[in-house]
């Protein structure tokens, strides 16, 4: 990890899916980049994570408006005012064709997917511009243009379309909002899953088609680390892109999904 010290002095980070993976590697280079540093997750292991970071924890259900408005509410409440949002919560709860998606499952996934960032956008937003300033980042995918989970494909491009929307109507209150588009990247285990595991063989064959695919539109033909992902979320969250708004940048080694 290559660290800038004092690059978040004196402003107040909001890290949703803190707990775990790409959240929590960008909440640690944060936090060692001298922000100040609120940790949001459903998953009570984001104690933890805060915990080791001397951040403030909260638990919260981003699914519904109301558990995203009371994540805001309590960021706020505790240091005063949020100068950067990162919006991470998401990810494939199932990976298999299309066909064989049933409707509840469609519905989970853009619940999971695409509805945390649009409800914590709507409840950061008042803060935002009454300050008159703030970065939004969003965690978007390569995903959109893959394979085998075509519903979370459809909600990353929410996302897409959240950040291009959004930050054209935000300019006017010297609000940016950018994302960042990962592809695969490795990680340690998780310690709360996103959904069953794959289990039949014809799961595994399909959850490999992925990660074979995933791999083979990287021009670089390997996975990205969690630090790889951070450092362009954090960059995109610092003064050095001031003068970046409404974009979406690919961290997947040349794949443009």
């Amino acid at each position: 990890m290559s660290v800038h010290p004092g690059r978040f002095a004196g402003k107040t980070t909001v890290v949703t899916g803190a707990a775990q993976g790409i959240g929590l590697a960008v909440a640690r280079r944060l936090a060692a980049e001298s922000a100040k540093v609120v940790l949001v997750d459903r998953a009570e292991t984001v104690r933890e994570a805060a915990d080791e970071l001397k951040a403030h924890a909260v638990i919260a259900d981003l699914e519904t408006y109301e558990g995203a408005e009371a994540a805001v509410a309590q960021a706020h409440e505790h240091h005063g005012r949020i100068d950067v949002l990162v919006n991470n919560v998401g990810g494939t709860i199932w990976a298999k064709p299309y066909e064989h998606y049933t409707p509840d499952e469609i519905r989970a996934e853009i619940q999971r997917s695409l509805f945390p960032t649009l409800w914590t956008c709507r409840a950061a937003l008042p803060h935002l511009i009454e300050q008159r300033s703030g970065t939004i980042v969003n965690v978007s995918s390569v995903a959109t243009r893959g394979i085998n989970r075509i519903p979370y494909a459809a909600a990353k491009g929410g996302i897409n379309a959240i950040t291009a929307s959004l930050a054209l109507e935000m300019a006017q209150y010297g609000i940016r909002v950018v994302a960042t588009a990962p592809g695969g990247t490795d990680s340690p285990p998780r310690r709360v899953s996103r959904g069953p595991v794959a289990s039949t063989t014809q799961e595994k064959t399909w959850y490999q088609q992925i990660v074979d695919q995933t791999t083979d539109s990287s021009l670089m033909k390997r996975y990205g680390s969690l630090d790889e992902q951070a450092a362009a979320i954090c960059f995109l969250a610092s003064d050095e892109a001031s003068y970046i708004t409404g974009t979406v940048l690919p961290v997947a080694g040349g794949d443009l999904g």
